[in-house]
C-alpha cells in the first residue's frame, strides 16, 4: 500500500476511501450533472470535503486557497475550473438529496467496521440531541426564529459504540427538540438516552410499546408514588436509590401508565446528584448511570463538527446550500473514522483529522504521518480533556 501510495497527496489517498461509483449513481438518479460541462457534483464534494478537513473559513479563503494550488487541481480531484461563483452556484443550485444518501452509506459503512467487540453494554446504545447553528438573518431569511435572529437545529442520533451519527435531521431552530423524537429511526431492543428537554411521556411510553429502552433525567416536580425499593447496596459506585415508581399526576399517568425505574446517582467528581428515569428493569443502577453519562459523546461531536468542519460559516445562503454543507461535513467526518479503522491507526477521529488536516498537500503514505509517535503527547491530552 505504501509503494502504492508513493508520489500521492494525502487528500488524494483519503479520497480513495470514498465509493466514488455509488456516488455517481446517485448524481445519475438526481441528475446533478445534467448540463455540466467543467465543475461536476464529485469536483463539488471533494472541494467541499477538502475546505472542510483544511479549516478554510469562507468560500473566497477556499477558492483562493485552490486557486494557489491550481497546478495540483487534477490530482486533487477538483476538475479544471474552480471560481467562488460556480462553488456558490453549485451548492445553490444542486439536488442536496444526493449528498445525503451518499452521508447515509458513509454512516452505514462507517458503523458497520466500527463495532466493538467488547462494548460495555448489550445493545445498540445511541444519544440524541441537537446543537443550534446561528445564522445571520438577513442571509438565511428562511431560517429565522427570533425577531432578530436565524438558525437550523441539527438533531442527532449518535451512536455511542462506534462514535458515528447514525441520523441526523436539520431543522428551523425554532422547532422544539420534543418533536424530533417523531422521525426517530427506532430500533427494537435498542437504547435511548435523551437529556430533560426531550422529557416527553407520551413519546417516551411509544419507545416502551416498541420494546426499546430509555433512559432520561428526571424533570423537577413529578409526581409519584414509590412502589418498591430495589435491593441495592446503597452508595456502591454513586448509587444513591433504585426504585420503581408509578406516575400519580392525572395526566402524566394517562400519558405514560407503566412503571418506571427511578435511579439516584452522585458523580463525586463533579459533587452532584443526577436522577435518571428509565423503563429498563434487567440492567444494574451503576449501567443506568453509565447509559447517560454517555450522552456526553454527542456533545463531544457537535463541539468538534463545529469546531473542525465549518458549519458555523456556511458557503451559500439558500436550504440547499446549507444541507450540502452539513451533509459533506458527515461525509469527512466518516471518511476519516473509516481511514483510522482500515490503516489500524489507533488514533480518536478526533485526533486523527488534527493530523491530517495539517498534511492534506503532503506527498508520503497515510500511514507514515502517524508511525513517527505512538501516543498523543501532553498537548493532546489536554486537549481532548478540554472537550469533556
Amino acid at each position: 500500500m505504501d509503494k502504492m501510495h508513493s508520489g500521492k497527496y494525502i487528500f488524494a489517498q483519503l479520497i480513495e476511501f470514498l465509493p466514488q461509483k455509488y456516488f455517481q449513481r446517485l448524481v445519475m438518479k438526481y441528475e446533478g450533472d445534467k448540463y455540466v460541462k467543467h465543475f461536476s457534483c464529485w469536483n463539488q464534494l471533494l472541494v467541499m470535503m477538502f475546505g472542510q478537513l483544511s479549516n478554510r473559513n469562507s468560500l473566497r479563503d477556499l477558492t483562493s486557497t485552490v486557486s494557489a494550488h491550481a497546478n495540483k487541481s487534477y490530482h486533487l480531484g477538483f476538475g479544471k475550473s474552480i471560481t467562488r461563483s460556480n462553488l456558490s452556484k453549485a451548492n445553490e443550485k444542486r439536488d442536496p438529496q444526493i449528498f445525503e444518501d451518499f452521508a447515509y452509506l458513509m454512516i452505514d459503512i462507517a458503523r458497520k467496521k466500527r463495532i466493538v467487540k467488547d462494548f460495555e453494554i448489550e445493545g445498540k446504545v445511541y444519544a440524541f440531541d441537537s446543537t443550534t447553528i446561528d445564522l445571520c438573518l438577513s442571509v438565511f431569511w428562511w431560517a429565522k426564529f427570533r425577531k432578530t435572529k436565524a438558525g437550523i437545529k441539527l438533531h442527532t442520533l449518535f451512536d455511542i459504540e462506534t462514535q458515528i451519527p447514525a441520523f441526523v435531521h436539520v431543522t428551523s431552530a425554532k422547532v422544539h427538540d420534543v418533536n424530533a423524537m417523531d422521525v426517530i429511526p427506532y430500533e427494537t431492543g435498542a437504547y435511548y438516552v435523551f437529556d430533560r428537554g426531550y422529557f416527553d411521556l407520551k413519546r417516551l411510553n411509544h419507545i416502551t410499546q416498541i420494546e426499546s429502552y430509555f433512559v432520561i433525567r428526571e424533570k423537577s416536580r413529578l409526581q409519584y408514588e414509590v412502589i418498591k425499593d430495589q435491593n441495592t447496596n446503597h452508595n456502591a459506585d454513586g448509587i444513591m436509590a433504585d426504585q420503581i415508581i408509578k406516575l400519580t399526576g392525572y395526566a402524566s399517568s394517562r400519558k405514560y401508565p407503566g412503571e418506571l425505574r427511578r435511579v439516584i446517582y452522585y458523580a463525586e467528581s463533579l459533587n452532584h446528584t443526577y436522577v435518571y428515569l428509565t423503563n429498563n428493569t434487567e440492567i444494574s443502577a451503576y449501567q443506568v448511570a453509565l447509559l447517560y453519562k454517555y450522552r456526553w459523546h454527542v456533545e463531544l461531536f457537535f463541539k468538534w463538527i463545529k469546531q473542525h468542519l465549518k458549519i458555523k460559516s456556511f458557503w451559500g445562503t439558500n436550504q440547499g446550500a446549507v444541507r450540502i454543507q452539513i451533509f459533506t461535513a458527515i461525509i469527512a467526518y466518516c471518511m476519516v473514522a473509516i481511514v483510522e479503522h482500515d490503516l489500524h491507526l489507533n488514533r480518536s477521529t478526533y485526533e486523527v483529522l488534527r493530523i491530517l488536516s495539517a498534511s492534506l498537500l503532503d506527498k508520503t503514505p497515510i500511514r507514515d504521518i502517524f508511525s513517527k509517535e505512538t501516543n498523543m503527547d501532553e498537548n493532546d491530552a489536554q486537549l481532548k480533556l478540554n472537550f469533556f
